[in-house]
């Protein structure tokens, strides 16, 4: 069997990764699986760059002038919405041409156009489109936050300002993806149970509901969960591409440290926050109300399997996350990991056994608040002599590659 997968890049971002993850575990299988990217970054001889650099970035940057007009030149949500007005012409390309399936990730910003979407389903080839954020089931937005407007039509979008309207670019984009969606020729894969919820209640999807199957994670590339030896204190790590992305909820754990602070002293006392990523304000960093120290971007496994087995336990504050992979990455590597459960994390977390669930609450403060509710939990939990062996079995039976691996060809095979 041979598969092509579509993704804007193999390196840059969390859909890219488990991407290329995707691939290898499908060639670890048997599968003769190759990427077509816009970007590569990795060394991999089986990852090719889908055309010229010239064409790249051409399709790229006329998308990109078309948002700006039509979102009132707004630089703010200029990458926060994609519309798939232009894209290379990868139905011609040969990789796609000798292929038995066709699988599509992040294939957003200039990647591919609602043209040639529908060209590739016209080759009558299965089309499996994974979903990694929101933007198959809504018009232009990749996280829908509190907007409801997709169980529509869209329209009267919040991320086009003044620009926006009942027939906005929203609405327009909307009706081209519902036309791409009546030609019956894409199975779409949801990363997580929230993503098929959200596409259940969509306008787009609720009519032809995804699959659902998780990101891989090579679990056989950690072969131990033990701990580094410390100081005494509570190392609690969290990461992200960019920290300081606002749906990262960065100010949310700022405050929560100010709740452990003043409601929990003792514990705080012995608490020491370690973050990574890249960071564009800094002083977005300067508001811990514990002992925090921020180690910048990192590099490679060996780099991360260092980092992850320094913490006790791994926090995500974000405001949603689709399957979000540093959880699972917790896991593997033994350490608690602490949420808000309002996305994928339910998928990774059964709360009190391999982590800790947080409910959001009605407010930024009421959330800092069980955060740091949460995360006292959370220590008490990485006292459990048994919670590592049950986080490392939690991982393999859902996330390992081979698990995903045999998931994904068993849908080809469906669909061939």
């Amino acid at each position: 069997m041979k598969v092509v997968i579509i993704n804007k890049s193999d390196c840059t971002g969390g859909a890219a990764v488990v991407s290329m993850r995707l691939m290898e575990a499908l060639r670890d299988a048997g599968v003769d699986a190759r990427m077509l990217v816009a970007e590569k970054l990795s060394v991999s001889p089986y990852v090719e760059v889908a055309d010229s650099r010239a064409r790249i970035r051409s399709a790229f940057m006329a998308e990109r002038l078309k948002i700006f007009m039509a979102n009132g030149m707004n630089r703010q949500t200029l990458f926060r919405i994609d519309t798939a007005s232009d894209g290379l012409p990868l139905w011609r390309h040969p990789r796609v041409r000798e292929a038995d399936v066709i699988c599509l990730g992040w294939v957003n910003q200039g990647m591919l156009s609602f043209q040639g979407l529908r060209r590739l389903v016209e080759t009558g080839k299965p089309v499996v489109w994974t979903m990694h954020d929101m933007w198959n089931l809504t018009g232009i937005c990749h996280h829908a936050g509190d907007c409801r407007r997709f169980a529509g039509r869209c329209g009267d979008c919040p991320l086009l300002g003044d620009k926006r309207s009942p027939d906005d670019l929203s609405a327009q984009v909307w009706r081209k993806k519902k036309e791409l969606y009546g030609f019956h020729g894409i199975k779409f894969v949801a990363v997580s149970r929230w993503l098929r919820e959200k596409a259940a209640l969509s306008s787009l999807l609720s009519d032809s509901l995804p699959v659902v199957i998780p990101n891989p994670f090579p679990l056989e590339t950690i072969t131990g969960t033990e701990r580094m030896s410390s100081d005494g204190r509570i190392c609690i790590l969290m990461g992200a591409a960019r920290l300081d992305d606002p749906v990262k909820g960065l100010p949310i754990l700022a405050e929560a440290t100010r709740v452990l602070a003043d409601e929990y002293p003792e514990e705080a006392a012995r608490i020491r926050l370690v973050t990574f990523g890249e960071v564009k304000d800094p002083a977005s960093l300067g508001n811990f109300g514990i002992a925090h120290h921020h180690l910048g971007r990192i590099d490679g496994s060996l780099a991360l399997a260092r980092t992850y087995s320094e913490a006790d336990m791994v926090v995500s504050s974000s405001l949603y996350e689709t399957l979000p992979g540093t959880l699972v990455e917790a896991q593997a590597y033994g350490c608690v990991p602490v949420g808000f459960d309002r996305g994928g994390q339910s998928d990774i977390i059964d709360d009190g056994s391999t982590g800790i669930l947080v409910e959001f609450g009605k407010t930024p403060r009421e959330a800092a608040c069980n955060l740091a509710e949460g995360l006292i939990r959370g220590i008490r939990l990485s006292d459990d002599p048994d919670v590592r062996r049950r986080m490392r079995w939690s991982v393999e039976e859902r996330f390992s590659s081979v698990a995903v691996a045999k998931r994904y060809i068993s849908l080809f095979e469906s669909l061939l």
